[in-house]
């Protein structure tokens, strides 16, 4: 049972940076390599204006650092472990993906 407020709060910060597509598409992304913002918005297809206001939520989240290159910065996964858990998260949702629990799937498109 977690009681601790910084473990809660760990699990609310990934669960926000978890909430948005484009969120998930860019830690999938640095899951792979890490990479410059203009990269990354490339990739994605996204401007970069959208990208620097997701890449500012998941750096506030805890998720993503900077490193300085030079007079460019890149964006890397904070700790190597995030790629492990969101390649854990995947197969845990696919898993029970047919398994719909929620009584109203279908109608609220939910699970």
């Amino acid at each position: 049972m977690l009681t601790i407020a910084t473990d809660i709060d760990a699990l609310a910060r990934f669960g926000r940076a978890l909430a948005d597509p484009i969120r998930c598409r860019i830690l999938l992304a640095l899951r792979q390599a890490p990479a410059h913002p203009a990269e990354l918005a490339d990739a994605l297809g996204i401007s970069r204006t959208r990208l620097s206001n997701h890449l500012a939520c998941l750096r506030d989240c805890g998720l993503v650092v900077t490193v300085p290159v030079g007079r460019r910065v890149r964006y890397e996964l904070a700790d190597a472990r995030l790629g492990h858990a969101l390649d854990d998260l995947r197969s845990a949702v696919l898993a029970v993906e047919t398994d719909k629990t929620c009584p109203d799937a279908e109608a609220q498109g939910c699970c």
